[in-house]
C-alpha cells in the first residue's frame, strides 16, 4: 500500500468566497462526496481519494493506493470527476498514521460518511484502534540518497565484510523501474543500535534507488521470545507494507531454560509465518543481537526457501580500530592524540560498542583537561556513584544489627552487583537482571524474619525493587484445603508479593511423605512462579539449617533458581550481651555492670542447650528484668525514687533461670 497526500491551489478563484453562507459551502462538500463516492467505486478497492480540507483557495486531498504506476492519471481524473482544477500541486507520500488522521478529518468535514468502513475496504482496520492492541510499531519514510552518499556513509561502520559486497550486489545492472519481487530478505547482527539502525537506513535507501522498493514508507517493530501479539494483526501490518519493507527488531537472548527456549519458538513461527506469505510483496529485515545462535537457528528453522543475506558487525584490530577512533574524533572536530589509541590492546579485536565506549571516555577527559581546563579537578559522576554507600535507612538498621556477617556479605554483594550494572553499562557490561531468591537458614531468634524485612526496604530503596514490602506466609498459607485450591493460593501470594519478598517460613513443612500429594503441588507451583516473577518478586525460604538441606536435596529444580544461601549463626555469648543492651537502649534503660554479668553467666549457660532461642531468648530476659523492676520500685518509697532508677535494671531484677533437673534413668530388671 502507499499513502499520499496532495495539496494545491484551485485555478478557479477561491473554493469558498466571503459571502457563500453556511447552506451553499454544506451543497459544495455533498456533490464533492457524491462524485467522490462515485470514482471510488469505479476503482474497484485498488485506489482511494477523497478531499479532506477546503479552505478558501486551498485544497487537500487523500490518496491510498496498492499500485502507484498510474498515479497522476488517477489524480487528474479524480479532479476531473469532482470538478476541480488545481495549480502548483505538491504531492508527498506520507505514513499510515497521517492517512488514518486525513481520512478522520474527511469524515468530519462531511466529505466521506465513515474512515472505518475506507480501513475495512483495504484490509487496514486491525491497526486502528482497539484491533492493534498488542503489536506496537512505529513508521517512518525513506530519505532520497545516491550512490556516492551512501559507499560513502558505509565506510563509517563496522560491517564492511559483509554490508559493502551486498551494495555492489544491489547497484549490478540497471536499476529497476518496477519491483519483480525480492529475491533476498536481510539479516543484520548486531548489539550496536547506531550501527543497527544506520545499516538498515542505508541498506533501505539502496534498495529503492535501485527500484527493489517501491514505497518511501517502511515500519518497524520491536519482538520480545514469548511476547504475545495478535498474528491476524500483524499480518493487517504487512498489508499494509506491500511495496514497502518491514523491520523486526527481535530482543532475543541465549537463555537455556525450557520455559524460555518454548517462548522464542513460539513468536519466531509467528514472525516467519507471515513474512513467508508476503515474502515478494514486502521486504523483511530481521535484526538480531551479534551472539544469539539459537534464535538464528529457530527462524532459519522456520524460513523455508527464503534466501537471506547476514549482515554482520565485524570485529576489527589495529589500523581499523584507529580509523574508527579518527572517523569519531573527526565527526566531533578534534584532533587525536597517543592517548586515545594506547587504549587499544594490539591483539584485541573490538566491536563498535567497544570503540564508542573508548572515545567517550578519552573524549570526556579531553574536553576537561584539555580543551575546558577549568573543570580540570572536577570529579565525574560516575567517580562519585562508586564511592557512594547504598541509599535509604534500612541498611544503616542492618548494619547497625550485632553479628549477621554473612547476611550483610549477601545483601552487600547483591547491591554492589546492580549497581555495577548501572555504573558499567557503557563498559560493555551487559544487563542481566539474575535471580535474588534466596535460603535462610538458622535456629530460631536469629534475625531471620527482621533481615528480610530490612532487605526488602533495602532492596526498595536501591531501586532492585518496586515496593519492597515483605508477605510472610507458611504452609496453612499455600497448601489448600482441597483439590484445586494451592497452585490459585500460591499465585495469589505471588501477585499480592509483586515488587517485594515473599518470605516462606518453614519451607520444608510443604513436603510430605506421599508423592502427588497437595505439598507436591506447592513446591511445583512454586518453582513455576519463581520464574515468572523473577523479575518482581524475591522469594527467601527459612528453617532450621539440616531440615533445610533435607528440602533442597528433594527438590533440584527448586535449588537451581536459589542464588543465595545465607547461614544465620547462633550468636556467642558477647554477642547475646551486645543484644541485650541495645534491646534496653531501645526502651530508654541501662544495664548495670551487676546485670550485665549475671546476664553473660546465663546467656553462657543457656547456649549449651539446643533451640535455646538466640536474639528471642535474650528479649524474653530484658522483658521479665523489666517487670521484676516494675516489681521492685513499687516496694520502694515514692518519695524516695529518681529518674535514674526508673531507667536502670539492676543485677536483682535480672531471674536467674530454673535449672531443669534430669530425672535419672531408672532400669526395668533385676539388680546384682
Amino acid at each position: 500500500m502507499q499513502f499520499y497526500k496532495l495539496e494545491g491551489f484551485t485555478i478557479d478563484g477561491k473554493w469558498s468566497e466571503e459571502n457563500d453562507n453556511r447552506r451553499i459551502l454544506k451543497e459544495k462538500i455533498r456533490r464533492i462526496s457524491i462524485k467522490s463516492s462515485v470514482f471510488n467505486q469505479k476503482l474497484q478497492k485498488k485506489a482511494y481519494f477523497c478531499v479532506t480540507d477546503a479552505a478558501e483557495d486551498t485544497i487537500t486531498i487523500a490518496i491510498l493506493c496498492r499500485d502507484g504506476d498510474s498515479l497522476e492519471k488517477q489524480i487528474a481524473s479524480f479532479l476531473t470527476a469532482i470538478e476541480i482544477r488545481l495549480k502548483d500541486t505538491v504531492l508527498e507520500e506520507v505514513t499510515f498514521a497521517a492517512i488514518q488522521n486525513m481520512l478522520q478529518c474527511a469524515c468530519r468535514n462531511d466529505y466521506i460518511r465513515d474512515d472505518d468502513v475506507v480501513m475495512e475496504q483495504f484490509n487496514l482496520d486491525k491497526l486502528c484502534g482497539r484491533f492493534s492492541l498488542g503489536l506496537e510499531y512505529g513508521e517512518n519514510l525513506i530519505e532520497d540518497a545516491d550512490k556516492k552518499y551512501i559507499y560513502e556513509e558505509a565506510e563509517k561502520y563496522l560491517a564492511k565484510d559483509t554490508f559493502l559486497p551486498e551494495l555492489h550486489r544491489i547497484y549490478t545492472g540497471k536499476a529497476k523501474t518496477k519491483a519483480n519481487g525480492h529475491p533476498v530478505h536481510y539479516m543484520v547482527e548486531t548489539d550496536d543500535r547506531d550501527t543497527r539502525k544506520g545499516l538498515c537506513r542505508l541498506l533501505l535507501q539502496a534498495l529503492r534507488e535501485n527500484g527493489r522498493i517501491r514505497n518511501r514508507r517502511y515500519v518497524y517493530l520491536d519482538c520480545r521470545p514469548g511476547e504475545r501479539f495478535s498474528v491476524s494483526v500483524y499480518e493487517c501490518l504487512y498489508q499494509s507494507c506491500v511495496g514497502g519493507a518491514v523491520v523486526v527488531r527481535f530482543l532475543a537472548n541465549d537463555d537455556s531454560e525450557d520455559d524460555r527456549a518454548t517462548g522464542d519458538r513460539q513468536t519466531i513461527e509467528n514472525l516467519c509465518e507471515i513474512m513467508k506469505k508476503f515474502r515478494n510483496q514486502v521486504l523483511t529485515v530481521f535484526c538480531l543481537p551479534r551472539e544469539c545462535t539459537k534464535a538464528k537457528e529457530l527462524f532459519y528453522e522456520n524460513l523455508g526457501t527464503t534466501s537471506f543475506v547476514e549482515l554482520k558487525e565485524e570485529f576489527v584490530y589495529g589500523e581499523r580500530a584507529e580509523d574508527f577512533l579518527r572517523a569519531l574524533a573527526k565527526k566531533e572536530g578534534v584532533r587525536t592524540d597517543k592517548k586515545l589509541f594506547s587504549a587499544l590492546e594490539s591483539k584485541k579485536g573490538y566491536l563498535a560498542p567497544d570503540l564508542h565506549e573508548l572515545f567517550d571516555a578519552w573524549y570526556d577527559n579531553k574536553l576537561k583537561n584539555g580543551i575546558y581546563t577549568q573543570y580540570k579537578g572536577i570529579a565525574s559522576v560516575k567517580s562519585e556513584v562508586i564511592k557512594a554507600s547504598p541509599k535509604g535507612c534500612a541498611y544503616d538498621e542492618l548494619m547497625e544489627m550485632i553479628g549477621l556477617t554473612e547476611a550483610k556479605k549477601v545483601i552487600g554483594k547483591a547491591l554492589s552487583y546492580y549497581k555495577a550494572q548501572k555504573i558499567f553499562a557503557d563498559k560493555g557490561m551487559k544487563p542481566d537482571r539474575a535471580a535474588m531468591h534466596m535460603v535462610f537458614t538458622g535456629n530460631p531468634g536469629t534475625a531471620k524474619t527482621s533481615v528480610a524485612r530490612l532487605f526488602a526496604r533495602i532492596m526498595a530503596e536501591n531501586d532492585l525493587l518496586s515496593k519492597g514490602g515483605l508477605i510472610e506466609v507458611g504452609r496453612g498459607d499455600l497448601v489448600g484445603k482441597f483439590v484445586g485450591w494451592t497452585a490459585p493460593t500460591i499465585q495469589k501470594k505471588f501477585r499480592e508479593a509483586r515488587g517485594g519478598v515473599l518470605f516462606i517460613d518453614e519451607a520444608y513443612s510443604l513436603v510430605d511423605d506421599r508423592n502427588g500429594s497437595y505439598g507436591d503441588e506447592a513446591i511445583n507451583t512454586i518453582v513455576q512462579e519463581m520464574e515468572n516473577h523473577r523479575d518482581d518478586v524475591v522469594v527467601i525460604f527459612a528453617g532450621y539449617p539440616d531440615k533445610m538441606e533435607e528440602f533442597l536435596q528433594k527438590n533440584p529444580g527448586l535449588r537451581s533458581r536459589i542464588a543465595f544461601h545465607v547461614p544465620f549463626a547462633d550468636y556467642n555469648t558477647e554477642e547475646l550481651c551486645e543484644i541485650a543492651n541495645l534491646i534496653a537502649k531501645q526502651k530508654g534503660l541501662c544495664l548495670t555492670e551487676a546485670a550485665g554479668q549475671k546476664l553473660n553467666a546465663i546467656f553462657e549457660k543457656a547456649r549449651e542447650e539446643n533451640d535455646f532461642g538466640n536474639g528471642r531468648y535474650v528479649r524474653n530476659m530484658i522483658e521479665k528484668a523489666k517487670m521484676a523492676q516494675a516489681e521492685r520500685l513499687l516496694a520502694m518509697d515514692f518519695d524516695k525514687i529518681r529518674s535514674s532508677d526508673i531507667s536502670t535494671i539492676c543485677a536483682e531484677d535480672v531471674e536467674m533461670p530454673a535449672v531443669a533437673v534430669k530425672e535419672p534413668n531408672r532400669q526395668i530388671g533385676f539388680c546384682v
